[in-house]
């Protein structure tokens, strides 16, 4: 900042609440508080955000302009320009290619709405505007839910309010009959308030608190506490002052349904105590409930008609004519530019009783669009498209696409699929336990009906260095590894843009990079007290920055970041690690990292996995029974299902948050597994030379596919999910068709 403010800000560092690095900053949105546009929100590289409030907006505007320029983020489709950042909602809704995305189904229902909902003012750090999310079931009390029902889903075009007719005629009535001062409403209260979202997260932290000092200390009257979940949607189709919407959480944090910190919330009038959140007959746990909710929100029945739902909230259903005849109309104080908070300045009481207003009226997103919402294609549509992101259903199409056989026998031990269509060269690298690595090129042209005769509608096409053997001195990797090293997998790490690879288990204690197009070392890395053991790799931001960690037998792990855009482990001139974890006891053994958590998860020889922030946090060990001892690989999804394979065929499935909730023992030296990119499904492949697949929150098995005629040693996924290639110990690659969809439940009853 310039030093002409430096005296200024002075004055505030008594009081200073946190600090926060320019270089860590990925995304700025302008924000609303109170209905005024005076708010920032800055997120961070760690996932976190914060949230500031200035006097007006020229200050923002100020502000905006000495932050660095990222825009909004690189998630969206737009520049990152400070223009960006000052954009209203509607212009980011329409530069955005989301809605684009979200209807050929590149993402899922969840990450839309979560899109809308943070362009649309919607955030985390204000619990007057926190993000908006629909009920999308109406059956709470069987014992089994079928979702292919429709009578078992709501009706998404119409407001909770008006979902039961005896209740909408109600609303209608007190709009017509309105005779206040204030324009008319059909409703007095709103679909999220910051005492809704208190309401609904009453048993965690920090809301407890939030909720105790909105309230005198206390908690709410037993029978207002939200008890049960279909309570609560009855509530809501009777109750005329009752028309809560959800929050996102119904659809991942299992966590909220339970009172783990044991609050006394008394006992309701039928003298049942109040304690966990009793949940629908057909969910026999929290993680049950949750995780169907979400199959539902993503179902064919939701998809069908959210674009709907979307229309009442963030649409042209929002406010206006159309608001009125959708019965969807609430307290004026709710909507934007309804107030101008500076003019009330000059008569305190009437400012301060506005304000107070707002805050307990609820605030309405800002208005996206102002013409109906487009739906989204239908799966079916979707499945005749070519490269579409569902799977083709014609079951003629064989298991094993191709088995490519390389001149070398050395085991392939690394698969790197970096197959996205804007890379300069989407390739299958693949390296051996003698080093000797491949970048095989990938043409994304497969089609339904191919024959294995069209050579050219194969997936994977050998590196020609190696192919012709004419340039293996440009494949090798000559360095010497520590002979106590047994090279495997989490040896070897390929930046996302299929240029540079990492190897480590040098005897000098370093981990190094290499250029894939020359073989060539182009860096060394140190850092650690003892031979680095293993490597992983974070997804990857775009411009190909992201995070790598290293584990040593010195029983740390340090995280380093990777420039996409310099080609080097570092960001500073030193080259320092971001991170140092500690924690174990012992040689660490295999690590995974996910950005778009923000965590870590390794293993040692001995003691349990340990959970920490990319920050260098611990946060927690996960522990399995007695039999998981010596993990051996981890995957973890973005949606926070981690899979820790542990010597002697033992597999855990734990939540983020350490809780087990899975276990199984196979009878196959497992050398590889993998999550689909939804954490659904895992892959496993081994000694036994067999790859299968199963449903992660369970373990069942869901197929197996024909036995190879040598052990798996790696695997990984094309971009799109459709191709499995998998490294073997015979020195080949075989490629297989996958289709993540054909295990699903709407694809075996529907289609």
């Amino acid at each position: 900042m310039c030093t002409s403010w430096s005296v200024k800000v002075l004055v505030y560092s008594e009081g200073l609440h946190g600090k926060w690095m320019f270089s860590e900053i990925r995304a700025v949105f302008t924000r609303r508080f109170l209905l005024q546009n005076t708010a920032l929100e800055i997120f961070m590289a760690n996932r976190t955000s914060v949230m500031f409030n200035f006097p007006d907006q020229p200050t923002v505007k100020k502000v905006v302009h000495s932050l660095p320029c990222v825009g909004v983020g690189t998630s969206y489709g737009l520049p990152q320009a400070r223009r960006i950042s000052l954009a209203t909602p509607r212009q980011l809704f329409k530069s955005s290619n989301m809605t684009q995305r979200w209807q050929r189904r590149e993402i899922s229902n969840f990450e839309y709405l979560m899109f809308l909902n943070t362009i649309a003012g919607r955030t985390f750090n204000d619990l007057n505007q926190y993000p908006v999310f629909p009920w999308v079931l109406t059956n709470y009390e069987l014992e089994e839910l079928d979702l292919t029902i429709p009578g078992n889903f709501r009706d998404l075009s119409k407001p909770i309010g008006a979902l039961n007719p005896k209740r909408a005629v109600f609303y209608a009535d007190r709009y017509e009959s309105w005779d206040e001062e204030t324009p008319p409403c059909h409703y007095t209260t709103h679909y999220s308030t910051a005492a809704s979202t208190l309401h609904w997260l009453v048993r965690i932290e920090p809301f407890t608190t939030f909720f105790l000092n909105a309230n005198g200390n206390k908690f709410d009257h037993p029978n207002r506490t939200f008890s049960g979940i279909a309570r609560s949607w009855r509530h809501c189709q009777r109750d005329t002052a009752d028309v809560k919407e959800l929050i996102p959480e119904f659809y991942y944090l299992p966590e909220m349904f339970v009172n783990s910190n044991g609050y006394c919330l008394g006992d309701r009038d039928d003298g049942v105590p109040v304690c966990d959140v009793e949940l629908p007959a057909w969910a026999k746990k929290p993680e049950d409930f949750v995780r169907i909710n979400r199959m539902a929100l993503e179902s064919e029945f939701v998809s069908c008609q959210l674009h709907q739902w979307i229309d009442l909230i963030f649409g042209y259903k929002q406010r206006g004519p159309e608001a009125a005849r959708a019965l969807n109309v609430f307290h004026y104080l709710t909507y934007e530019g309804s107030v101008n908070l500076d003019s009330l300045a000059s008569d305190p009481p009437l400012y301060e009783a506005t304000e107070a207003q707002i805050q307990s009226v609820g605030q309405t997103p800002s208005q996206l669009l102002i013409e109906p919402h487009p739906p989204r294609s239908s799966a079916m549509h979707l499945c005749f498209l070519p490269q579409s992101p569902l799977m083709y259903k014609d079951q003629m199409q064989q298991d094993v696409i191709m088995v490519l056989k390389f001149p070398s026998n050395s085991p392939v031990t690394h698969v790197a699929a970096n197959t996205l269509p804007h890379l300069t060269l989407p390739a299958i690298v693949t390296i051996t336990c003698s080093r000797l690595f491949a970048v095989n090129r990938w043409h994304n042209t497969v089609a339904p009906g191919y024959s294995l005769e069209q050579a050219h509608h194969l997936p994977i096409e050998m590196d020609s260095l190696i192919a012709n053997n004419s340039g293996t001195n440009k494949r090798q990797i000559t360095d010497l590894v520590d002979q106590s090293i047994q090279i495997n997998t989490q040896c070897f790490v390929v930046t996302a843009d299929n240029r540079f690879i990492l190897v480590c288990g040098f005897w000098d204690k370093s981990f190094r990079v290499y250029s894939s197009d020359t073989g060539k070392l182009t860096q060394i890395v140190f850092g650690h007290w003892d031979v680095v053991t293993c490597l992983a790799r974070s997804e990857s931001y775009i411009g190909g920055d992201c995070y790598i960690v290293s584990g040593s037998r010195d029983a740390t792990l340090l995280l380093w970041y990777w420039s996409g855009r310099h080609h080097i482990i570092g960001d500073n001139p030193n080259n320092t690690p971001r991170a140092v974890l500690t924690g174990h006891d012992y040689e660490v053994v295999c690590v995974s990292v996910c950005a778009e958590l923000g965590i870590v998860i390794s293993g040692a020889k001995e003691g349990p996995c340990l959970v920490h922030t990319i920050t260098g946090d611990l946060l927690r060990a996960l522990e399995g029974s007695d039999s998981c001892v010596l993990p051996r690989l981890i995957s973890v999804s973005s949606e926070g299902h981690c899979i820790i394979y542990y010597d002697r065929g033992q597999f855990c499935n734990f939540s983020i948050n350490g809780k087990l909730l899975a276990q199984m023992e196979i009878n196959d030296s497992t050398r590889a597994i993998l999550l689909s990119s939804d954490g659904q499904n895992l892959v496993t492949g081994g000694d036994n030379g067999v790859v299968e697949v199963w449903q992660a929150c369970d373990f069942k098995q869901l197929y197996v596919y024909p036995g190879c005629d040598a052990g798996i040693r790696a695997m990984d996924l094309s971009h799109d999910q459709r191709t499995l290639i998998t490294g073997m110990a015979s020195g080949s690659i075989v490629a297989f068709n996958l289709d993540f969809n054909r295990w699903h439940f709407e694809h075996q009853n529907r289609y």
